[in-house]
């Protein structure tokens, strides 16, 4: 059983590897310098940089061999510096050999290998102690990591969540409590918040920011702590119980450790962090190419906006991200400065049924507007969206705060990924749709289903749909 989430290895072992490949780097430079060698440009474009790409790959090679940093979180300041040293005596040895079989050990000052060694020593060391106090003070109060929820009685609350504050996992932030056989809204337990108790517990959750729950009720029977899992799983929230096995509940089941605790967990929707994490790698990359399509367009479309009505070039509005965390989306303006108001006398034309709003030749729009929409270079904003990680090229609609507030709780499952500037929906004729549980199911249909090749379909799809004006309004 892993004491860490697959997520959280992921971002730890890229993390420390970037940062040692850095220091690598550093550290010769600082050892070339500090010796006086020759460091001319036609040195350094040969022999020295065929050392420093030696040294990376041994480094990687002794990394993945051997497995320095497994338990780099809980190494104090002393064992750190030892694992450090022993780590370099290793990277020592692969060099050496190295020089020695390729002749090429008399090309190079034994004194300047020295001060790289300790430069490196010190450097690493130095990093490892900033990225361990990053991940856990900055990282784990992040909107990045995730968010979990308290749920027990009164007489285990401060002995749970003392051993939760106290982890040394730092993937997640307890940010709220739920306090199951009595009314403690509005008291602190151990610096968490309680805001819920089991006659409130579901109606709290619609709205906040949630991703995963952790259960500890050993005085429950099993059909009620099942009933509980059921409910969150419906919404797309990761279920942890330190109880037994359950018979009924389908989502998917896995035994970890999670904070010290032996759990279950319960998971509506199952993810690789290794395809997430290229994802993130398309996202970016998408988002540069579209932010330059963005920035060569921006003065024309900018133009056009203001020569055809009144108020600003571009548009932000707060929407609802994933499990709950709000930011706020960018567009080119497409309506009316007063559009928002205007909004409440047309309510009555509403043609979804459900908490989504669309009207058919919305008179908000403006003519600018409507070619906007109709081309989708409304949306082109949004790219910057995607860089900064509020949003995916594909992903799910991002709701509004009004529409968030009227979902109900399995609407909220379509938030457990991030939000898309285009999707399965989206390119499934969304202008046809006029029942906002027909949106949920395709957005479910692709989180059930979702991989890469999918989302690159999903793309070539939009792209048909842009060229072919279909769909938008």
């Amino acid at each position: 059983m892993s004491n860490i989430s697959q997520k959280q290895r992921l971002i730890q072992n890229y993390t420390i590897l970037a940062v040692e490949c850095l220091c690598i780097i550093l550290s010769f430079m600082l050892g070339v310098l500090t010796r006086g060698a020759d460091v001319s440009f036609h040195a350094f474009s040969k022999s020295y940089i065929t050392v420093i790409a030696c040294i990376l790959f041994f480094h990687l090679l002794s990394y993945y061999l051997f497995d320095w940093n497994v338990n780099i979180f809980k190494r104090g300041y002393y064992i750190e510096l030892v694992a450090v040293f022993k780590y370099n005596l290793v990277l020592i040895f692969f060099l050496s050999f190295f020089l020695y079989i390729t002749k090429l050990a008399e090309d190079f000052s034994r004194l300047m290998f020295g001060y790289f060694f300790c430069y490196n020593i010190l450097l690493t060391y130095l990093g490892h102690l900033l990225l361990k106090k990053y991940f856990t003070s900055v990282y784990r109060t992040s909107s990045g990591s995730n968010k979990v929820f308290l749920i027990t009685t009164s007489a285990y609350a401060d002995e749970v969540a003392k051993k939760l504050t106290s982890s040394e996992e730092w993937s997640f932030e307890i940010t709220g409590m739920a306090i199951m056989d009595k009314d403690a809204s509005g008291s602190v337990v151990q610096g968490i918040p309680v805001i819920a108790d089991r006659n409130d517990l579901f109606e709290q959750f619609k709205t906040k920011v949630v991703d995963e729950v952790f259960i500890h009720l050993p005085d429950y029977s099993k059909e009620n702590v099942e009933e509980l899992i059921i409910k969150f799983e419906s919404m797309g929230i990761t279920v942890h119980v330190n109880i037994d096995y359950f018979n009924n509940v389908i989502a998917h089941k896995t035994t970890e450790i999670f904070a010290g605790f032996t759990v279950l967990s319960y998971e509506a929707s199952t993810f690789d962090y290794r395809r997430l994490f290229v994802k993130r790698i398309m996202d970016i990359l998408g988002a540069l190419a579209g932010l330059a399509i963005t920035i060569v367009l921006t003065p024309f479309i900018a133009l056009a906006i203001k020569l055809d009505s009144r108020g600003p070039v571009f548009f932000s509005q707060k929407r609802v991200g994933k499990n709950g965390r709000y930011f706020k989306l960018y567009k080119f303006r497409s309506m009316y400065v007063d559009a928002e108001e205007r909004k409440k006398e047309l309510m009555a034309q509403n043609e979804m049924d459900g908490p989504m709003f669309k009207v058919e030749h919305d008179p908000r729009i403006t003519k600018v507007g409507a070619f906007l929409r109709k081309t989708s270079l409304d949306e082109l904003p949004q790219f910057y969206n995607i860089l900064i990680g509020n949003m995916s090229l594909v992903g799910t609609r991002p709701p509004t705060v009004d529409e968030f507030n009227q979902y109900e709780l399995y609407f909220r499952r379509r938030l457990s990924i991030k939000p898309g500037l285009t999707g399965l929906w989206q390119v499934s004729g969304r202008s046809d749709i006029t029942d906002f549980k027909e949106v949920v199911r395709l957005d479910l249909e692709y989180i059930d289903h979702w991989s890469l090749s999918s989302d690159i379909r999903i793309l070539l799809m939009t792209v048909w749909v842009v060229v072919m004006k279909k769909g938008a309004r």
